[in-house]
Parts: structure tokens; sequence; C-alpha cells
């Protein structure tokens, strides 16, 4: 609540009439991946500051009763994933004859091999990717590290893609249209989230896929396969860092691997 309404606020500023507008502060706060903040995250900082009015109350401190504080209403969260053949398709559109084209591939492949958030993909630089062993550090949401393991395939596409690049410029994606400023980071060539979201789903479109394709929809995928082929919960949750194991149980009503074994055998096919 400090960035909306300062530092020097005091306990008994904090009314109904604050609050209020704080809400619709919040829900127009954008992210760097979205025009706005998703209403699980916004109820995070209602949550805060329930907590915080929790403490004044315990302590006898005049302040707004903490059930003044309601949380917004959020939707359960709908899983899409591509399929093997979807997934063949997406990768097929990049025209990898061309140095953009192979970049392209290359990321949707990462995309899809490591469960990278796109803000992840963007901040990493050509030093931070270990492509013998395919493995790597990243710094998540909540400035958490946690390994990356990609696929040969993966690898193999990221490797031929730096193998055109005829530039030094420390990004491991950068861009190839915009404006030619040079500073001394590289900083200025780096490929942007929105780049990516558009790229991924202008080649969504050019597969044929009538479902929305985000980056998000390859990191679900990414998600599903594991927990498709056998993977259990606790190391998805790891690999794709989330804090609360609570996030990753989204994809298991759509992912468990005993429940078509457990209609086969269980259930009666025929009714005498």
């Amino acid at each position: 609540m400090l960035d909306f309404a300062g530092d020097d606020i005091s306990i008994s500023d904090i009314t109904p009439e604050l609050v209020r507008k704080w809400r619709l502060w919040l829900n127009r706060l954008g992210t760097n991946v979205s025009d706005e903040l998703g209403k699980s995250t916004q109820n995070y900082h209602l949550i805060a500051l329930r907590g915080f009015l929790k403490f004044c109350a315990k302590r006898d401190i005049p302040a707004l009763t903490p059930d003044k504080i309601e949380l917004a209403r959020t939707k359960r969260k709908q899983v899409t994933f591509l399929n093997e053949e979807e997934l063949s398709r997406l990768f097929a559109q990049p025209d990898i004859h061309k140095e953009v084209g192979l970049r392209d591939r290359a990321i949707l492949e990462l995309l899809f091999s490591s469960g990278l958030r796109v803000s992840e993909l963007v901040g990493l630089d050509r030093d931070h990717v270990n492509l013998k062993r395919r493995e790597f550090m990243v710094r998540g949401k909540g400035q958490k590290d946690r390994p990356i393991f990609i696929s040969p395939a993966a690898a193999d596409w990221v490797n031929d893609y730096l193998g055109e690049r005829q530039d030094n410029a420390a990004p491991l994606f950068i861009r190839y249209s915009g404006r030619k400023s040079v500073d001394n980071s590289g900083d200025y060539q780096r490929l942007t989230a929105r780049s990516i979201q558009r790229l991924v789903a202008q080649y969504a479109l050019l597969a044929g896929i009538t479902k929305h394709v985000s980056p998000h929809t390859l990191r679900h995928s990414f998600a599903t396969d594991l927990l498709m082929n056998g993977a259990d919960l606790r190391s998805v949750q790891a690999m794709l860092g989330h804090s609360n194991i609570a996030t990753t149980q989204i994809y298991t009503h759509v992912t468990d691997p005993h429940l078509k074994d457990v209609h086969e055998r269980f259930h009666s096919n025929t009714v005498d």
C-alpha cells in the first residue's frame, strides 16, 4: 500500500474509502507480461493488509477491522495445453533457413522443454545457459533460484541459432528490427516478453491451432507432459518454481495418469 498511499501514511488513514481506491489502483497495475494485475496477485496484497490489521487488533491498536477487507473473486484457472501433434505443427512454422526463424524455433523448443516463464526466458544471456550439460539456473518469482533442464533437441536448436549469430551481444535472444542504438550492455537488442507473446500467437495461427496459445501455454504443456508420463507432483512443482503445491495442482484434474485405468478396471461397461 505504501507505493499507492506514500510512506507517511498512518494506521488511522486506512479507511474503507482508501482501501477502495487502492483496490482500483491494484486492478489497473500491469506487469511485464500483462496489462493488468491478476486477481490472485491482487488478493496477496489484500491478505497482507488484512494480516497487518489483525496484528493491530491483537495489540489493541485502533484500526480498520480486518473483516472489512474482502478478497477479489477468482475463477479456477483453465489449463490450456498443446498435444504432441499440435506441438509438431507449431514447431514446423518458423523458417529455419533464416536467422530470425532459427531464433524463433529455438525459443519455441526452449519454452516447451524447460517450462520457463516468458519473463525468465527474455532475461537469459548467452553465458547463463550450459548447452553441453543441458542445464542452468534461473532466478524466478520471489527472487528464487531453481535448476532448469532442457532436452537435446532444444539444446541443438539454441546452439544452431547461436552459431548463425554474427554479433557479440550478451542476450540469448535478440530482436532484428526496431531502433539500432548502441549501449555497452547490449540490452537494447534483447527481445521483449511482448515480442515473444506475439510470435508464439502468430505461429499458432499459421499452424491452424484454434485455441489461444501463448508462451504460458507451452509452460502448461511442459507440466502436463511431465505429469502424463508419470512425474510426481512435487518434482513438477520444483521444476516450475511454484512456491505452493496448490498452484501445481491445477494440472492434476487433466493429467492424472491413473484415472483412466481405474475407470476401465472398475466401471461396468454393460448393464444387465
